[in-house]
């Protein structure tokens, strides 16, 4: 029996419960999920007691936790802040006891998590990495045109010279590297990383970061087996002929990643998170509390992102079951 995904509740007063019912509707006979939320936040749920249950259920499968408070579209209520973060920490503990094959998980409200609960965490990926008990976690960003991971995330510009160190460039990338190999099945990925600085320094003419930081990273890492190239100049990574040439393009900053990604499609981008004990993604949107409620949230991230999260289980469990 293939273990259904648990889908953690996101913020109930944003596009979450709308979006979910929608994928449980596309979704059917193709893969199964369930919510972790308050029945009250997801209209016509299926109330579910095992995650076993998900797959015979008549619409949206839900386990019950009792919220605060109900959730009213586009109006997003502090009250219910402990309850978004208790719904991810039990959707990681179901998929660390083996009773769920991956999380996926709805948009939060960040700075509703922190004035309503005080969340000490810049976002989902720290998050988990902390319940997942690992140090260190990438951000990887998928779409069916590209594969990308910003090595600095949710930073200041200013702040990403300092931030961007030689352990933590490595750390990434072979973290990068195996989940590749472990989550996607890829036996010997192709990896691309760009430049910090404009044309990738141009020689030291335009910073130095290529030279004294980045190359002696990949340098090593090339003489132990990786398949890498750059670092290369991130204006002419992006166009149909380069990406043809690697798996996945490695940058150096938020931006420099996911304006690529977001511009080749901004509907079908899903959230992975690599490095972790379990399978983790998210559409790659936020709350949009401007639209709650209002029946028009386009539900092709999360599908993608179920879906993604479904391939990678697989390919784990397949690659496990041979090492």
């Amino acid at each position: 029996m293939t273990l259904p995904i648990a889908l953690t509740c996101g913020d109930p007063a944003g596009v979450g419960p709308e979006i979910a019912a929608k994928a449980n509707k596309a979704l059917q006979g193709e893969l199964s999920f369930f919510v972790i939320g308050d029945r009250r936040h997801f209209p016509n749920c299926v109330e579910i007691s095992d995650p076993r249950d998900a797959a015979d259920a008549n619409g949206l499968p839900l386990l019950h936790m009792n919220f605060a408070a109900p959730a009213l579209a586009g109006s997003p209520d502090h009250a219910n802040a402990a309850g978004v973060i208790a719904s991810i920490e039990t959707a990681v503990a179901l998929a660390q006891a083996g009773q769920a094959s991956a999380v996926c998980t709805l948009p939060i409200s960040k700075q509703v998590l922190i004035e309503g609960a005080g969340f000490a965490h810049p976002g989902h990926t720290e998050f988990l990495a902390e319940l997942g008990g690992v140090e260190t976690s990438v951000m990887m960003l998928t779409a069916p045109e590209l594969f990308v991971v910003p090595v600095t995330i949710h930073i200041a510009l200013e702040d990403v010279k300092t931030t961007l160190t030689a352990a933590l460039l490595e750390k990434t990338l072979r973290i990068t590297r195996d989940a590749l190999v472990r989550d996607f099945g890829l036996a010997a990925p192709r990896i691309a990383v760009a430049g910090l600085n404009p044309h990738a320094g141009e020689g030291g003419l335009m910073g130095r970061e290529e030279i004294d930081l980045i190359t002696p990273v990949l340098d090593d890492l090339r003489s132990q087996g990786f398949d890498i190239a750059g670092p290369l100049p991130a204006d002419t990574m992006f166009h149909p002929p380069a990406r043809a040439k690697y798996d996945v393009a490695v940058c150096m900053y938020h931006d420099q990643a996911l304006i690529p990604i977001k511009t080749l499609n901004f509907s079908a981008g899903v959230n992975v998170t690599l490095g972790l004990p379990f399978i983790r993604t998210s559409p790659d949107h936020g709350t949009a509390f401007d639209i709650a409620g209002k029946g028009v949230a386009d539900a092709t991230s999360l599908i993608e992102a179920l879906r993604r999260a479904r391939d990678m289980a697989t390919a784990r469990a397949a690659f496990d079951g041979k090492h």
